[in-house]
């Protein structure tokens, strides 16, 4: 598989550091380079977030304790101002106990995981379940006191599975051109809200729906429909659609589920993780070059590759530069998000406070650019660049000292839906990688299997030296950023 190709590459790299003379960056981006590959901790730092802090739910205790010590380390590299700074976000959340199994007609254990934010159930039920099937909003409306303390299978037998991974970028003119645009997806008739509120208001006992996984992989999320929340049960769709099916053959099946969680009120505000490596021109730094990733992951799996990955490899960027000494010219900014799963919060907010609109807008003159990390996993293969010409010319000769390590390709295109954008969204730019995509969509992106498993933690080393050596680059240059041409 792709993601462990790049192992023999980093190996040998270090064995023509020397030979090389990486340009634009010099001696700094060679020391980059060795730093990384002969005292990297990206590894360590991705199994601690992994293995030691686990799921990191946006509000949950376990974020909170991955803040602290993502801002622990940058104080103990001697980076500036080290802080985490708070922004508002609501009630958290966390499970305390889970038991769901079918008794009857024969015994099966079963696998499923709490949406977050889940209600608790009113103790253990144990129960016939309701096959909801296809049935419309009204349909189910009318069934009245029938869904009263139920367990209820709120959907049709699941037959639509994700079974494929997002493109790569084509790399090629001719084959960008070719590239098939993807549909947006239409949605019509009653929303979630909807359901939710039906499901409340009938006083139903829990709810369980299918994942559209398959072979075990669950896709979990959930959201806060505050007063309104009902119990709510993510189910592997194989043993979803074996109960349907029971029930459809007139089957005594009997389910039994406990789920017990508790909601967090003490603070309700979540937090980002900021430092600083301090600009050396006195023309220039007060200008701001920013990078940085989201911490939080949904709770099902040990958010491995959304985004353990890319905050280890934003924390050793900043630990790199100031490892190496690095003098840049204008001030390079780390930034560590909270509250990305629930809707790029914790960036929006920052974004909002310190850049939009016109009470920002020095603050916005002033600031260069931003780099993400976030979307797919493991090496960094080159970067989307927001369809600006200036900026792709920039990254391709920016990336052409890594192509021994595997880099390949910018391009021109854009990605959303992740902290860049809240960036883009106030008028300054903001990038995102391009990392590899295999099974990231089927296997990994919001998952319970999105664990240390999925990727070589060695990848990682190659991001890190990229990441860091893009946001020295353009801490050093001597004009502005180029702003994409429909931006201000």
């Amino acid at each position: 598989m792709r993601r462990f190709l790049i192992i023999p590459l980093l190996i040998g790299s270090l064995a023509i550091l020397t030979a090389q003379a990486p340009a634009p960056g010099g001696d700094t981006i060679a020391k980059i380079r060795a730093e990384e590959l002969t005292h990297s901790q990206v590894g360590a730092m991705f199994d601690h977030l992994t293995t030691v802090v686990g799921p990191r739910l946006t509000g949950s205790p376990a974020l909170k304790t991955a803040l602290d010590w993502a801002r622990d380390g940058l104080a103990s590299w001697g980076l500036e101002n080290p802080r985490l700074e708070a922004w508002p976000f609501g009630r958290g959340w966390q499970l305390d106990g889970f038991v769901f199994e079918m008794t009857g007609p024969r015994y099966l254990p079963l696998a499923g995981f709490p949406e977050g934010w889940s209600a608790s159930t009113a103790g253990e039920i144990t129960g016939t379940p309701v096959f909801l099937g296809g049935k419309s909003i009204d349909e189910v409306r009318a069934m009245g006191g029938r869904l009263k303390g139920a367990i209820v299978l709120a959907q049709p037998i699941e037959t639509r599975f994700v079974r494929e991974d997002r493109p790569q970028p084509p790399e090629t003119p001719a084959a960008r051109a070719a590239a098939p645009v993807p549909a947006a997806p239409r949605r019509a008739g009653p929303t979630p809200r909807d359901w939710v509120a039906l499901f409340h208001d009938a006083g139903v006992g829990v709810v369980l729906k299918p994942s559209r996984g398959e072979h075990g992989t669950m896709f979990v999320m959930g959201r806060d429909y505050g007063a309104e929340a009902v119990p709510s049960v993510v189910v592997e769709t194989e043993q979803y659609n074996l109960i349907a099916r029971m029930l459809e053959h007139g089957l005594p099946v009997t389910l039994r589920v406990d789920l017990r969680a508790h909601y967090l009120t003490a603070d309700t505000n979540a937090y980002n993780v900021l430092a600083e490596l301090p600009g050396t021109d006195p023309a220039l730094k007060d200008q701001v070059v920013m990078f940085g990733a989201h911490l939080d992951s949904w709770h099902a799996g040990t958010g491995a590759t959304d985004n353990a990955d890319g905050v280890s490899v934003a924390l050793e960027a900043m630990r790199i530069l100031k490892a190496v000494g690095a003098k840049p010219r204008r001030t390079i900014r780390v930034a560590i998000w909270t509250g990305e799963e629930e809707g790029l919060l914790g960036s929006r907010h920052w974004v909002e406070r310190h850049l939009a609109g016109e009470a920002n807008r020095a603050a916005r003159d002033r600031f260069a650019v931003y780099f993400n990390i976030d979307n797919g996993y493991g090496p960094i293969y080159g970067y989307y660049a927001e369809n600006n010409p200036a900026a792709k010319k920039l990254f391709d000769a920016w990336l052409a000292p890594f192509k021994d390590l595997g880099a390949r390709h910018n391009a021109l295109e854009g990605v959303g839906s992740t902290d860049h954008v809240s960036f883009i969204d106030a008028g300054v730019p903001g990038f995102n990688p391009i990392q590899d995509y295999d099974n990231y969509d089927v296997r990994t992106h919001h998952t319970n299997v999105d664990t240390y498993e999925r990727l070589d933690p060695g990848t990682l080393k190659e991001a890190a030296i990229v990441f860091a050596s893009f946001a020295y680059d353009a801490a050093m240059m001597d004009q502005r950023f180029p702003r994409a041409p429909s931006r201000r």
